[in-house]
């Protein structure tokens, strides 16, 4: 009789450490949103307790899903139009007088076009602004290259005092809103247009800083970021079938890393594969490498956009063509798991 993964060992194993994802976790009714939705929900939440919360938004009010937080709160919402470097250098102005503004834009104009000024009137100045990049990564789909950010996690690691954050779905990113509303200081967090697979649930813990193992393995660590954690998860399933024991960490929080779990991931596997919707110069496989360099060398594949410009297309397409899908993932797996 063939062996049945979903009663294996290890898949029991699994199922301990996944106790506080969606129980449907690959079925195919799972629900799909886009992290956006997360975003809007939770800066109404986090508003409605916080006073000093301000939004304001660079002509993009649907899109950036500030439509509900302009009907609660229409004197505490600000319209900038299209001046994205007006819209950092306000928001710096409004934190120095006590104000929480989110700045909220595509990811490509802000912090894109904006990239000086949040770095020297937001970051220079450690002031509180919180920086809501929509419509990052490649599925975007067709609004094509000029509107895909794959390169927004880039330019903002070198910067100090900024906190980095890619919600894996649409319940972490309301819990990420929440939770930059309360912490003190400059942070980013990047969101996608496209709807996807909403895998965690109100228990799943999130913590700025600190990664979370999403599935227990001992053969290759995944580190995955964003939206593709969920393909991540679905790549160490297939493999799951090959005897192969997969550890899927989710390390929503890019900046400041959480080093420890990186480390232990990569002492326990002996093998690293990162995972994200970005240029793979410079965002979190450039994070997770240059501490395994510095700290533990490891054998390391990266997954992401393979520096070239992305193309108009369907998002799941563009995923796939750029070799972010769960095959590529998949092959980045064997490989490392090969460098052993």
């Amino acid at each position: 009789m063939p062996r049945n993964p979903f009663t294996s060992p290890a898949r029991t194993a699994v199922r301990k450490a996944n106790a506080y994802l969606a129980p449907k976790l690959f079925g195919t009714d799972v629900p799909q949103k886009p992290t956006r939705d997360g975003y809007g929900l939770g800066v109404v939440e986090a508003a409605k307790k916080n006073p000093n919360i301000l939004v304001l938004c660079a002509d993009l009010t649907e899109s950036t899903r500030n439509l509900e937080f302009k009907k609660l709160f229409p004197d505490r919402f600000v319209q900038m139009g299209v001046h994205e470097q007006l819209l950092a250098a306000l928001g710096a102005g409004m934190a120095l007088a006590g104000k929480i503004p989110f700045i909220t834009s595509y990811a490509m104009f802000c912090p894109g076009r904006a990239w000086e000024q949040v770095r020297t009137n937001i970051c220079l100045n450690d002031v509180n602004v919180k920086i809501i990049g929509s419509h990052a990564g490649v599925s975007v789909g067709p609004d094509g290259a000029t509107h895909q950010a794959i390169e927004d996690i880039a330019i903002m690691r070198p910067i100090p005092n900024i906190t980095i954050i890619a919600p894996c779905d649409a319940i972490e990113a309301r819990k990420a809103t929440v939770a930059i509303s309360k912490k003190v200081g400059p942070c980013y967090v990047r969101f996608a247009r496209e709807k996807t697979p909403v895998f965690t649930t109100k228990r799943t813990p999130f913590k700025i800083g600190k990664a979370e193992v999403f599935r227990n393995g001992s053969d290759v660590a995944v580190i995955a970021c964003g939206p593709l954690v969920y393909r991540a998860l679905q790549a160490a399933e297939e493999l799951a079938k090959k005897n192969i024991d997969v550890l899927v960490l989710n390390s929503h929080t890019i900046k400041p890393l959480d080093e420890k779990a990186v480390l232990a991931a990569a002492r326990k596997c002996r093998a690293v594969v990162t995972v994200e919707e970005h240029q793979i110069t410079g965002g979190l496989g450039g994070a997770v490498a240059e501490l395994l360099a510095k700290k533990l060398p490891t054998p390391i594949e990266f997954v992401g956009v393979p520096n070239v410009f992305g193309e108009s297309g369907d998002p799941n397409e563009l995923v796939e063509h750029f070799g972010m899908g769960v095959n590529s993932i998949t092959n980045a797996i064997l490989t490392s798991l090969k460098r052993k």
